[in-house]
């Protein structure tokens, strides 16, 4: 599957439905859907992100998904009964994350911590620093567990997933992924 830019420019703006389930375990937060991922609309989709390839590695998932072509029922399904959800910060397409702007992050920060409320996932880990910083004015937040709860869940920081955060592998991701996963009872 392809799209032209035109394509994929006119998703702009538009949201993506959260991936969650009753039994939710881990919950990825992701900072924003990109336009690959509103257009297929499937959480991390980008043919170059490295999200789902660094889930199987761990062990978090069992089978491959096809970012690049959307999720399948399946797929979705597969990701659910392993207890794992996936949301974002901002719920606003763009083709950069840069494109957000802090009260955005800020706003959506607040979204979350009432997601967290209302689904109450075991563990919740936030996929990049910088938006997590910004959401949550935490200048100084490190990679790894966070000190304090997150509305009642343990909270990690982990790496984007994304091709510009060039210095993580899918090896190093996958890493980064399983320490949350093993808190939630997922690996």
């Amino acid at each position: 599957m392809g799209f032209t830019r035109a394509e994929l420019e006119s998703f702009i703006g538009a949201t993506v439905d959260d991936l969650v389930g009753p039994d939710l375990r881990l919950l990825f937060v992701g900072i924003n859907p990109g336009l690959w991922t509103a257009a297929t609309r499937t959480h991390f989709a980008y043919p170059g992100n490295r999200f789902y390839p660094a889930l199987l590695q761990a062990g978090i998932i069992e089978r491959e998904i096809d970012r690049g072509t959307g999720m399948s029922d399946a797929d979705r399904a597969h990701l659910i009964e392993r207890g794992i959800g996936i949301t974002n910060v901002a719920h606003r397409a763009t083709a950069k994350a840069s494109e957000l702007t802090k009260q955005e992050l800020i706003d959506g920060g607040e979204v979350l911590r009432e997601f967290v409320r209302t689904h109450q996932p075991r563990v919740v880990a936030v996929a990049g620093v910088t938006a997590f910083r910004t959401a949550f004015g935490e200048p100084k937040a490190t990679m790894g567990e966070q000190a304090r709860a997150f509305e009642g869940s343990r909270l990690w920081v982990v790496p984007n997933p994304s091709g510009l955060n060039a210095h993580e592998t899918v090896d190093s991701l996958a890493d980064w992924y399983a320490e949350p996963a093993r808190a939630a009872g997922v690996l």
